[in-house]
């Protein structure tokens, strides 16, 4: 299996496309617009969890995981999914969430009604002899890790919402429910899985407080453990290893490149690849989320080149947009001077890394983060919970919002905008969350007219599934200390000699020229694809001139 020559599209179903008006995205709105995907390219959808579910987090609390939430369907729709998908030369990947369950599963409620055999699917623990909570560990969703288990005296861990209780997979009962649902999925002729902050189910037997609570010190007492690696080997083995052709990714909060690689290098039997988030946390002032600091460039670029050089033995998911993450366009650009510029600047840069490239809904048509002007708009409890944090912290609603504005999870949840009609074409109804006050001016609609960005992701998904210097090669980053460039190369030798690629991106507005490393001087090169003037021949000169958030591929042979 060619990981490098796939393209995988996430689908966040609740806000992609709604089928009856409900306000509500569902899976007849996903098959209304498979068509759609297959005209982009894409290979595989990874739809976000559409499970019954109280939906407290957004359906990453699920109380059911082998059926379909009536919110989005039936699984008769589902199947009907799967089925479409596969006419139109694409497969389904789900998203599997299994750090923790909601508190409404059956499995907690029968623990809560005092069956030992279901608490011991949970980490349980009673208070400290003086009183105080069995860790002083933080929630990553705010406040402590724990909360009372009903009117006992015991209490459970959480290391997310209160309504999200860990599963403890020591036992290996849970593990073997694990391994029967992946198995019910897998017969519904799934064909990927997702799986949510994976590398934090190895939580230690013994439970200790943190020395800086709410660190990455405490990060680290969870997180990468090595039992983690055993527990995927043997769900490896128990399920997926038998379909060769099957795409696994493991979301991996706070991992490293060493890490990284054993869980995607082939020989471990593991996972295909992984996402890992430290690109993404450089605009976070001293490692803290809830800030707005201006990304640091020289940080990004350098992250990048290491998980890329670090990862040779490996496999990296290239992305910088997702259902929990700010829209790339509004963190990295300029989109409301440089649109198409901004758009295709971004996709440029991480579609000829090497890896497997991800697109979060909208992005191929450059939508932004949608900047509520209240917080009553956002409807995130990440969110919520960190609002009332800041304004307890001192500051002011006008300083808190602006930070919600730039970080909220919800930037990337507001409603595909499909055309400039009432709510964006999304629903007859009325929306769960608002949709971005920009789409007269930004939706399919009018992209397909014009053929602008989302004809540049066309034709960038081409050129991957047609060479493969972009689906097998080498990387070698340049200019690392440029402080507006992102320069790499991508080598692979053929039968007809060195296949090379040059590529360039200028994260600035002006125009900028900009000194070639020696090896490129003297030499010519066609241009491959651009999003600007950069000549089409180049000639061999020392130097290239880009305008604003200008970027160019140069193929040498």
């Amino acid at each position: 299996m060619n990981l490098g020559q796939r393209v995988i599209y996430q689908i966040y179903p609740r806000s992609f496309q709604d089928s009856n008006g409900d306000g509500f995205g569902d899976l007849q709105g996903v098959i209304q617009r498979l068509d759609y995907l297959a005209d982009l390219g894409v290979d595989m959808i990874w739809l976000s969890p559409f499970y019954p579910s109280p939906q407290n987090d957004n359906g990453y609390d699920v109380q059911d995981y082998c059926a379909v939430d009536p919110k989005f369907g039936t699984m008769v729709d589902f199947d009907q999914l799967v089925t479409q998908a596969k006419e139109r030369g694409m497969e389904i990947m789900l998203d599997m969430v299994f750090n923790h369950t909601s508190t409404e599963h059956e499995w907690f409620q029968k623990a809560l009604a005092g069956d030992p055999y279901y608490q011991d699917y949970y980490y349980l623990r009673p208070l400290k002899a003086d009183g105080s909570l069995p860790t002083n560990w933080h929630s990553k969703f705010g406040g402590p890790a724990w909360e009372r288990f009903g009117q006992t005296d015991q209490y459970y861990l959480h290391l997310y919402d209160r309504t999200q209780a860990d599963l403890n997979w020591h036992n290996p009962q849970v593990r073997q429910e694990i391994y029967r649902i992946i198995n019910f999925w897998l017969d519904k002729g799934v064909k990927g899985f997702r799986f949510d902050v994976l590398n934090v189910i190895g939580k230690p037997t013994d439970l200790v407080d943190s020395q800086i609570p709410g660190s990455l010190e405490e990060r680290a007492l969870y997180t990468d453990q090595p039992i983690v690696h055993e527990w995927i080997k043997e769900m490896n083995q128990a399920t997926f290893a038998k379909d060769p052709t099957f795409i696994t990714v493991g979301e991996m909060s706070s991992t490293s490149v060493p890490a990284g690689v054993q869980y995607t290098n082939p020989q471990e039997q593991e996972l295909s690849m992984i996402f890992s988030f430290h690109h993404l946390k450089v605009d976070y002032a001293e490692g803290e989320k809830w800030s707005n600091p201006p990304v640091d460039f020289l940080k990004f670029k350098r992250i990048i080149d290491e998980w890329q050089v670090g990862m040779t033995q490996g496999w990296n998911a290239l992305f910088l947009n997702n259902h929990d993450q700010p829209r790339a366009t509004s963190r990295f650009g300029n989109p409301d001077q440089y649109p198409y510029e901004t758009a295709t600047l971004l996709a440029t840069t991480i579609q000829f890394l090497r890896g497997t490239p991800y697109l979060y809904q909208g992005e191929e048509i450059g939508m932004t983060n949608p900047n509520f002007t209240s917080i009553h708009d956002y409807q995130d409890v990440e969110t919520k919970n960190y609002y009332q944090l800041m304004l307890a912290d001192g500051l002011s609603e006008e300083e808190a919002l602006a930070i919600i504005q730039a970080k909220s999870r919800d930037n990337s949840r507001t409603p595909m905008q499909w055309n400039d009609q009432a709510h964006a074409g999304f629903t007859q109804g009325q929306p769960w969350i608002a949709v971005a006050s920009n789409y007269p001016q930004v939706n399919v609609a009018r992209e397909r007219e014009e053929d602008h960005i989302f004809a540049y992701y066309q034709s960038l998904i081409r050129l991957r599934k047609a060479l493969p210097v972009i689906q097998e090669g080498s990387y070698r980053g340049l200019l690392l200390d440029h402080p507006s460039i992102m320069a790499y190369v991508r080598e692979l030798e053929t039968d007809q000699g060195l296949d090379q690629l040059l590529v360039l991106g200028h994260f600035g507005e002006g125009r900028l020229e900009v000194d070639l490393p020696e090896e490129f001087q003297g030499r010519k090169a066609e241009k491959l694809i651009g999003n600007g003037a950069s000549p089409a021949t180049y000639q061999g000169q020392n130097q290239l001139i880009l305008d604003a958030f200008e970027t160019v591929v140069y193929r040498f042979s």
